[in-house]
């Protein structure tokens, strides 16, 4: 008797976030340098979810318990799917809307922007990878280069230079999610189903952060940790957290 797809999505899934352990670990981990270099400097690190659901990313290290506190994400009220899902995905598809987002914030050559988009062909993502070439930002893609490399020239999501991602980008994390997201094939129903990902993604960026903390330890740092507000003493170990960087990163 087969496992319920239930269980072979958990094992197709595992199976991927082992695969990109494995596989992009030198990625993941010179990412993980990149910021922590900057970040050993007294600077913010950039986060940037061009996307519906690729935005998730973006929320997910930003203020994030575990997570590093020094993280600017540009959570857009234009990619949230809140808003109407057709609206979000022609907003991805518009040339420019990224440059006005990330164009609110002053950068130094140097600083690490994060483009965290699953297909890494859309509008907002090219922009942004562009963006920071010009700004002489050491960028970082966390993306499927299968998904990139398998959607056709000239399909409608594609930036109308029809780059990819992976190729503009200094470093980049490959979450080996499949051409259209979906892991499952099930027996009578035409399309695949079980998406993966928010969970690729999440992984990826989680483990850049990881190396980063890490890192800044070995080098004696105490790297800028919030701790859960709903746990105990939460509220009190995040003051001086919120005290250094409230007036530097608006959203927080």
């Amino acid at each position: 008797m087969a496992a319920p797809i239930h269980a072979r999505y958990a094992d197709a899934s595992i199976g991927l976030i082992s695969r990109l352990a494995t596989e992009e670990g030198e990625a993941i981990m010179k990412a993980g340098l990149a910021v922590a270099d900057r970040i050993a400097g007294d600077h913010l690190i950039y986060v940037i979810g061009p996307g519906g659901h690729s935005q998730i990313g973006a929320e997910e290290v930003f203020s994030r318990a575990g997570g590093l506190a020094c993280i600017v994400s540009f959570i857009d009220d234009g990619f949230y799917l809140g808003h109407g899902a057709g609206r979000s995905m022609r907003i991805e598809r518009t040339p420019g809307y990224a440059r006005a987002l990330l164009d609110e914030v002053t950068y130094e050559p140097g600083d690490v922007l994060i483009i965290v988009n699953a297909y890494g062909i859309n509008a907002a993502t090219i922009d942004s990878a562009l963006y920071a070439r010009e700004h002489g930002m050491t960028s970082i893609g966390v993306t499927s280069v299968a998904n990139q490399r398998g959607l056709p020239a000239g399909h409608p999501s594609r930036h109308p230079s029809g780059k990819d991602l992976c190729d503009l980008v200094d470093i980049v994390v490959d979450t080996k999610m499949p051409l259209g997201d979906a892991l499952m094939t099930i027996d009578g129903v035409s399309e695949k189903a079980g998406p993966v990902s928010t969970m690729v993604n999440a992984y990826a960026l989680n483990a850049i952060m990881l190396e980063a903390i890490d890192e800044l330890a070995r080098r004696g740092i105490e790297p800028p940790v919030w701790r859960s507000s709903n746990s105990p003493g939460g509220d009190e170990a995040n003051v001086a957290v919120i005290e250094r960087y409230r007036t530097r990163i608006k959203n927080l």
